[in-house]
């Protein structure tokens, strides 16, 4: 039986199938070959495999997931409407945007879907043009039948984007002060606390490994010094080195907890921060999922009672694993451009975006000017 992908509303059974031949081509790994009037041979043959290794690598794994989907959905909606979604037609495009923020029914008898945020459809385009240049098109974005519709677009629609509350200081104790002293909760503090501490992404906290190119799927190394732990990450934004000091107490110190972490799960080696059996007593060999600081930064959100005031459900929307970075970046009381650094943001605009407490006339150009 066809999938769902391989169906057409059309009869016409000679139409080109372009368009699911490259569906088909995007799902394999091994989509990168030898031109076709090219022998093979066993030293390209190889060189086509590392191609393909560097070619998994140009971008995240969730945001190739996510560029997956834009054109699943993409796909599916050039099908409904009857046409092929290959070779790019701007046309088509503009009209897929303006359907993303003002959706109509498919039929009389079904609702519109939910129109998305703005900064959903250009994710979305942003997703096009990738795929397509997998295929060998250009979308050019500039187009008049893109750009002038995804103007209008954000003229109309655009929304002061919504930011997740930042995690503070008195928070973050009392996080880590719901979490048992067995192993998995001495692991679950260390992450807490190291994510805080470095300001750190949910996926650098579970990318990192012990030492350096300890195993292939690494996006960093730690070293552990007397005065701190120094963090070399392959961040979103290039490699970045991120410096941890010590704190003043061993009970909120992040480089004790990770020590701490290290020594009772026997970790010397691969990566950081991985599973623990049922009964969370004993250390295993598979590296934690970047979900599981999300979860566990909104389930020790609700046992420490923090925002209590709120339903739980509103509690639990509030926060979010950029919730740590936003909190060392509202709560270290440094200059701006160390914050920037820290977090490696750049520029100093990003790095206010996740300052939500911060005084915004500590510098105060009126009086500098004379008034």
């Amino acid at each position: 039986m066809a999938s769902e992908d391989e169906k057409s509303p059309s009869s016409n059974s000679g139409r080109s199938s372009i368009a699911q031949n490259y569906e088909r081509d995007q799902e394999k790994p091994d989509a990168l070959a030898l031109p076709s009037h090219v022998p093979g041979s066993g030293t390209l043959d190889r060189l086509v495999e590392t191609a393909r290794d560097y070619a998994k690598q140009a971008a995240s794994e969730n945001t190739l997931k996510a560029y997956a989907k834009d054109w699943s959905h993409f796909s599916r909606w050039c099908r409904m409407k009857g046409i092929e979604p290959l070779p790019p037609s701007p046309e088509m495009i503009g009209l897929y945007l303006a359907d993303l923020a003002a959706p109509t029914g498919r039929t009389p008898s079904q609702s519109a879907s939910r129109p998305l945020s703005v900064s959903t459809i250009d994710r979305r385009l942003s997703g096009l043009a990738w795929n397509y240049t997998q295929r060998g098109f250009t979308l050019d974005r500039k187009n008049r039948h893109i750009a002038t519709v995804l103007s209008g677009i954000k003229r109309k629609h655009a929304r002061p984007p919504v930011q997740k509350e930042a995690i503070l200081r008195d928070d973050i104790l009392a996080m880590v002060a719901t979490l048992p002293f067995d192993l998995r909760g001495l692991r679950d503090r260390a992450i807490l606390l190291i994510g805080y501490a470095g300001g750190l992404r949910r996926s650098e906290i579970v990318s990192l490994d012990v030492h350096k190119d300890d195993t292939p799927d690494s996006g960093g190394w730690i070293e552990i010094f007397d005065k701190g732990a120094l963090l070399t990450l392959n961040a979103k934004t290039g490699w970045r080195e991120v410096e941890i000091g010590r704190g003043s107490k061993d009970q909120n110190c992040p480089v004790h907890a990770l020590e701490q972490w290290l020594h009772f799960a026997k970790i010397n080696f691969g990566p950081v921060f991985v599973r623990t059996s049922r009964d969370g007593e004993k250390a295993l060999e598979a590296r934690l999922n970047d979900k599981h600081v999300a979860r566990l930064i909104k389930s020790t959100i609700l046992k420490s009672g923090i925002r209590s005031d709120l339903p739980e459900k509103e509690r639990l929307a509030l926060f979010s694993g950029h919730s740590l970075r936003a909190g060392l970046a509202s709560s270290a009381e440094v200059d701006e451009r160390d914050v920037q650094k820290h977090l490696g943001h750049a520029s100093a605009e990003m790095t206010r975006r996740y300052q939500r407490r911060r005084d915004r006339f500590r510098v105060n150009l009126t009086k500098a000017a004379g008034l």
